[in-house]
């Protein structure tokens, strides 16, 4: 069973329990639990060592501490200070935020906890009912990945779809608006970010059929702001705007009648006060085979990209695909990390990201330019990036239409939602790399089923064999470890 545990110096000779709902700890929340977050407290995170105030810890999302009491030396004489039992035996991916002395958690199911950090006193809880059949629409459990906070409030994006701010002290509900159309097969598990007021939060839900966006609502009100489509839909019914008349003239067929194209904005987001832009990830197709979504090609924009947009506004200002016309689920959702970096004797304001297809990429983010793109595990889908074009040189066969194919890294990605941190001190990224493989094959027929996964590949081809000895042979294959990138060299 999943527990939460804080470590100390010494460890204590009766290691604490967080306690449960109890009157006492309400009042403790109402005094001290006020999440008393803005623009000016998050821009100049760093002066705060102490605090994890968002889900990056910077607006950056570098998810490097500052804190220098725990190193290579005294690591060794942590003990255990208390736990916490989260009560549950399904996913946990949540970044624990940490104000003033409490934390704010997820566990899953979009169940909320508040805590003390001192002693792992739980000081509210909030469980926002979801109903068990949802996880039939979520590709990987019932998990989340934790709240946003924000001038008293706390944001979580609930399974079945809706965002709900709670009142930071007690838990009582302020607001709730359902983000997405409940009729469909959308989930949310990404946590939510705060800026300039707006509460922005995405989607999940691509292989099951669904059209992908992110959205920005009031954090006073849950009014919504903008809503930003990161495919297009019917073309015979006009556009959102510029950008979704210029992505639909990368595709082809009739792809919203395969579900809506997919493209959800499920993880990754960052922002940049000085250059008021807010970046985030798309993740792939619906369904992933392109050669079924988009007969006769095309890069179907935004699947697979990083965009960057205005977030007063949701305007557009530039993107980067980093697999055109995707056809492997390799998704660009994984960690945006943003840093100003020396390139040839020049600091760069770049942004930095290991998505799914095995590739590192170094962007300019004033203005999407690629920098650099190296692969950082062993690739068979691709050779290279081709720095003119910025677009990856295949090998052939890799799409699987005249026959099955076997690609490095899978449909996991060589790296997926465990996210990455950025240390300025050794100028290194820190990466969950994932070293999986995975066959793919055209089906001899696809019917879109809604509600259920269509990848429109040849699930057979993939699966694992039956034998053990098989089984046995393969595992070594699979392998997970961290990697220590340099993004310049």
């Amino acid at each position: 069973m999943p527990l939460l545990v804080a470590c100390q110096q010494k460890a204590a000779e009766e290691p604490a329990q967080g306690a449960g709902d109890q009157p006492a700890a309400v009042a403790a929340a109402a005094a001290v639990a006020v999440a008393a977050v803005d623009s000016e407290r998050l821009v100049a995170a760093d002066s705060e060592p102490g605090n994890w105030m968002s889900y990056g810890r910077t607006y950056s999302e570098q998810r490097y501490s500052r804190l220098k009491q725990v190193n290579d030396t005294s690591v060794e004489n942590l003990g255990l200070a208390w736990y916490f039992d989260l009560d549950t035996e399904r996913g946990i991916e949540a970044t624990s935020i940490v104000v003033d002395g409490v934390m704010y958690l997820t566990s899953a199911w979009s169940i909320v906890y508040a805590l003390d950090a001192a002693s792992g006193e739980q000081l509210w809880r909030y469980d926002p009912g979801v109903k068990k059949d949802v996880t039939r629409h979520a590709c990987c459990d019932a998990v989340n990945r934790g709240v946003a906070v924000w001038e008293g409030q706390v944001f979580v994006g609930v399974l079945d779809g809706r965002l709900v701010a709670l009142d930071a002290a007690t838990g009582a509900v302020n607001w709730e608006v359902v983000t997405v159309d409940q009729s469909k097969p959308y989930t949310i598990t990404g946590a939510p970010r705060v800026v300039k007021g707006k509460v922005l939060i995405g989607n999940g839900g691509a292989e099951y059929g669904v059209r992908g966006y992110l959205s920005a609502y009031d954090a006073d009100s849950g009014a919504m702001v903008w809503r930003f489509y990161t495919v297009p839909g019917n073309p015979e019914l006009g556009f959102e705007n510029a950008a979704m008349e210029m992505a639909a003239k990368t595709w082809n067929g009739k792809w919203w009648e395969l579900g809506g194209g997919g493209g959800t904005v499920w993880d990754a987001m960052a922002y940049d006060p000085e250059l008021d832009l807010l970046y985030f990830g798309v993740g792939n197709g619906t369904p992933w085979n392109r050669e079924i979504r988009s007969p006769g090609g095309g890069d179907n924009l935004f699947l697979s990209s990083i965009v960057a947009v205005r977030p007063d506004t949701g305007e557009y200002v530039w993107h980067y695909q980093t697999t055109p016309g995707e056809t492997w689920d390799y998704t660009a959702t994984q960690h945006i990390i943003l840093a100003d970096i020396e390139l040839e004797g020049k600091t760069r304001k770049v942004l930095m990201q290991a998505p799914k297809n095995g590739f590192f990429y170094l962007i300019d983010r004033t203005d999407g330019t690629l920098l650099s793109a190296n692969n950082y595990i062993d690739i068979t889908w691709a050779t290279h990036v081709d720095m003119t074009t910025g677009r990856p040189v295949e090998v052939e066969g890799a799409r699987y239409t005249e026959g099955p194919f076997t690609v490095y890294p899978s449909y996991l990605g060589g790296h997926n939602w465990h996210p990455m941190s950025y240390n300025p001190d050794t100028g290194l990224v820190y990466i969950p790399v994932l070293d999986f493989p995975a066959a793919y094959g055209q089906p001899e027929a696809f019917i879109y089923r809604p509600g259920v996964a269509n990848t429109g590949a040849d699930g057979i081809v993939g699966s694992l064999p039956d034998a053990q000895a098989e089984r046995d042979a393969i595992r070594p294959l699979m392998k997970g470890r961290l990697l220590a990138w340099d993004p310049v060299t």
